[in-house]
Parts: structure tokens; sequence; C-alpha cells
């Protein structure tokens, strides 16, 4: 309706004549609503900036009365998010019909007859977990409807029941999820770990003495289930699920965002675990956290096991051993022998290093996927396990962060500052002075050798330059400089230190990089 009233502004002469000039404040009285709280008719959720960005792009479009309402603020990246989009969307399609049309006009009165007509229909099911699998089934071309704002709604309606304050418990709600960041995936698996990190509790009040099963809420959280489950927490005892639920999600928001953590040990074994993709120990972490006082665990325990966690996962997933549908079992059959353990914080560390010891690949395998194609296997991987021996060779004078990233104004998207560089260009075609360097002048064995090595981990570094590096000769690369400063393989970083000093680059020096390196990175993250 906002983008046929903007579209409109533009015809107001021929409004008058055909007498039609009221259907421009009818359409802005139907988007406006003076007693509401933002001025406007819709309201829409606080998340991902909806409702700012609804409230900036209403003003904006004149819709909003400027002597009563301030001019709301335009948040960063409003142009690429839902809203935006949304609007420039219709207004494109709207201004693509006018183009072709003999009377534009015309064709915006009959567009704006054909949204006033437009029926809602509303459907009431017996409960939320019903609506969900409904909304699935409507919706099965959109997008699917969040089980966690159905969540928020069983909340909001069971306020009352429980005696609390609706605008209390939205309150609460949102403090939540605002520090489990707005992406969906990570909210998700945060209410997946929480039922199934405390899942004996939380199955406790609804055990029957006539029912043999311990865990009648579910065995585990699945996105299947996870609704269920969380409807009769919710309905059983609101006060403590809230005051309960928001506690972990603090703690777990040190593990999504290690930054806000206050020990620095701590802060650094997160970031390392959080780099090297290790979030399925999330549900083991947070329980530790959590019992921490019970288990009597310190700080250098705790930086020990996460240390521990990101050397298993270093060595899992390069080798996928073991398989990633076991994951959530090892880590909560390690929970239900903690539940009942009296142990000290270093028989509790001893077990948990056990068992990850225990169902870890071998040294051997570990090896080989090592020294194979590790770049083609697990890029990002890859990436983590050539930074660490980077990083754990910098001093406080020179310490460089490799994580940062960049974010696109266009589309949100962030990007990698210090990507992988191939020493041996990757591009099928291969440059005619590292034909000459790596093949003699060979083409065909030029070829072979590309597809046999270049992405073998003595092939691979670190650089934040890496399109200027490119298809350069060795050469080049090594001495490349910005601004009096060198960007290529004399930059500082520990992992160029021999490469700095050569004059060349053979397939013999890509074989004997790899053995050096692999033997480094085994004893690395040995376990």
């Amino acid at each position: 309706m906002s983008a046929i009233y903007n579209t409109l502004t533009a015809f107001k002469t021929e409004l008058e004549d055909r007498d039609e000039i009221d259907l421009l404040s009818t359409l802005r009285k139907s988007l406006r609503r003076e007693s509401s709280p933002n001025g406007l008719v819709v309201v829409p959720q606080v998340q991902g900036h909806n409702a700012d960005d609804y409230k900036y792009l209403m003003y904006d479009n004149g819709i909003l009365n400027p002597q009563k309402i301030a001019k709301p603020i335009c948040h960063p990246y409003f142009p690429s998010r839902k809203m935006a989009r949304c609007y420039n969307y219709f207004l494109g399609r709207i201004k693509n019909d006018l183009e072709t049309a003999e009377d534009p006009l015309q064709i915006l009165i009959d567009l704006n007859n054909k949204v006033k007509q437009a029926v809602l229909v509303k459907i009431e099911v017996a409960n939320h977990n019903d609506a969900y699998m409904l909304f699935e089934s409507l919706n099965d071309r959109g997008t699917p409807l969040s089980a966690i704002d159905l969540m928020k709604n069983s909340i909001l309606a069971h306020a009352d029941q429980h005696k609390l304050k609706v605008d209390d418990c939205y309150e609460q709600w949102k403090r939540l999820i605002d520090v489990l960041t707005d992406d969906y995936r990570t909210q998700e698996r945060f209410f997946r770990h929480y039922y199934n990190s405390f899942k004996r509790r939380h199955n406790a009040p609804f055990i029957a003495d006539d029912v043999r099963s311990k865990e009648p809420l579910g065995i585990i959280a699945t996105k299947s289930n996870l609704l269920s489950i969380y409807e009769k927490l919710i309905n059983h005892d609101l006060v403590n699920f809230l005051e309960d639920v928001t506690c972990c999600g603090e703690i777990y928001a040190r593990f999504i965002n290690p930054e806000i953590e206050e020990d620095k040990i701590i802060r650094n074994a997160l970031f390392d675990l959080m780099h090297i993709q290790g979030a399925p120990a999330y549900e083991l972490l947070l329980y530790l956290f959590y019992n921490r006082e019970r288990l009597n665990l310190s700080n250098k325990t705790l930086s020990d096991t996460i240390n521990l966690l990101a050397r298993f996962f270093v060595r899992r997933n390069i080798t996928d051993t073991p398989n990633t549908m076991y994951l959530d079992r090892i880590f909560l059959n390690i929970i239900a022998k903690l539940e009942d353990c009296t142990w000290n914080e270093q028989e509790v560390y001893d077990y948990i290093h056990k068992v990850l010891k225990d169902v870890s690949a071998s040294d051997e395998l570990f090896q080989e996927k090592l020294s194979g194609d590790i770049y083609e296997d697990n890029v990002g991987v890859a990436r983590y396990v050539l930074c660490e021996p980077c990083e754990k060779a910098m001093t406080t004078e020179t310490w460089t962060n490799l994580w940062i990233q960049n974010v696109s104004t266009t589309s949100s998207k962030k990007t990698y500052v210090w990507t992988i560089e191939h020493i041996f260009p990757e591009g099928e075609n291969i440059p005619p002075y590292w034909v000459d360097m790596i093949a003699g002048g060979d083409k065909d064995l030029a070829k072979q050798y590309r597809a046999e090595y270049v992405h073998k981990i003595g092939n691979l570094t670190v650089s934040g330059f890496n399109s200027a590096l490119s298809n350069k000769s060795f050469q080049e690369k090594r001495d490349r400089q910005k601004e009096g400063k060198y960007i290529g393989y004399k930059n500082g970083l520990e992992i160029n230190a021999e490469l700095a000093n050569r004059d060349n680059w053979t397939i013999e020096d890509i074989k004997e990089r790899t053995i050096r390196l692999v033997g480094k990175l085994v004893k690395m993250f040995a376990i």
C-alpha cells in the first residue's frame, strides 16, 4: 500500500481531473493511526530491526505526520534488510507495470482496489504445536514459520495463568533473544542445547509412577519436536522456566560472542572453539558453566576443557571421526555421568579427556587427512590450522587478528580479511613463469602437478591481500609491498618465514613443507 501511495503522489493533477483526489488521503489514513504506539496501523516485531525499519520507511514515504512524530533513526544496513527490500520490490514491480501501460493511473487505481479486497483468513487450532504443523504445510513455498516465535506466543498466552504481566514476559523474552543474536539457527541451537543439557530436571515433573520412560518430553531435542517440548515446559512452570532459560541464555551468549567473557584465558579458548566450528560442544559447556560451583570447576579447568574440545574438533572436522550424528550422544553421555558424580575438578577433566580420546581419530588417520587435499576437503578447517600456528607465535607487539571480517554494505555478508593463499596458483590457466618454475616449461606436467599438489597444506599460506598476489610469480608474491609495508610472504607471519627467504618454489618444496607442517600440527592438536 505504501508503494502504491508513493507512486500515486506523482499523479496528483490527474487524480483531481478524475475526482479521485481523496484516494491519497484515504490510503494514508489506512496506514496511519495516531493512537498506535508507533503512529501506524501495523506494529511489526522488533527482532531484526523490523519495527524501526518499518517506521523509518513510512516516515520517509510521507505516511507519518512529521509535526507529531520525530524522524526515526535509520539503522546501518537498512537498505539490505527485509523491510526495505520488500518495499523496493513492490515499488519496482509497480513502476515496471506502469512503463508499458496505456493508462498508468487506472492501473494504480485498480491495483489499490484489489489490495483493499484482499481477505485475511483466521484459522484457530488447539495449541501452538498444531499451529506450527499447519503453517508448515500451508506455507511450504514461503518462509517457514518460526518455532521460536510460536514459543514466544505461548509464553505470552500463559502469562495471566501464571500471574505474570504480559509486558514483563515479553521484555524478558526479548532480552533472551537479544543475547542469542538475531540468527535463527543460533537461537534454535540454543533451545535444543538447553533442553539436552538439563533434560533430567526438565523431565522430572512429567515422569509418572506408572510410566517407564525417564524422558517423556523426548530423548533429545530436535527441530521437529522442539515446540512440543517447550510448550509443556512453559505451561508447567512459566516463572521458573523464564528465570532459568534467561540465566542459561546469558551463559550461552559467551560461547557465540566470546568477547563478552571476562576471563582472558577462557575468552581466547572460546574463540578457538568457535573458529574451528565446535558449536556441537556448547551443550556440554552449558552444563559445565551452569554447574561450575557444584563441580568445583576453576577458570583454569574450564579453559583447559575448552582447549581440549577445540583440539578434538580439529581432528574430528578433518577426519570426520566420530561422525556428526554421534556428537550429541557423546556429549549427553558425558553429562549423564557428571550428573551423579562426586569427583573433584581434575577427575571431571580426566573423564572428559578419556571419552574424547577414545572416540577420536588415530594419529595415523589424522596425519593422513592432513597430508591430503585439505583445502578441497574442508576449507574452514584448513584456514584454522594455518592461522593457529601463526597466532601461537605472535607476541603482544606483533599481535594481528587473523579472524577479522569485513561486512558488505549491500548484502550484510561477512568476509574474512585474511584468507588462504595458494603459493602455486590454483587457477586452471597456469601463467608461463609458473610453468617454467614448477615444471621446467612442460605445460602438461604443470597441469598434472596442479591437480596433485595445489591444495596440499604445503602449498597454502595466509594473506590479507590474496587478490593482490593472485597469479603473480613467486618472487612478486614474496616481495609485494603496499604503502611501504610488505604484504606478500615477508609480512612477518610465522608460517611465511621460510617462504620469505626462498627464491623459487618447486614440487619438492611443496612435499617437504607438507611433511613439516603436518608433523607440527599432529603435535599441536594431540589429544
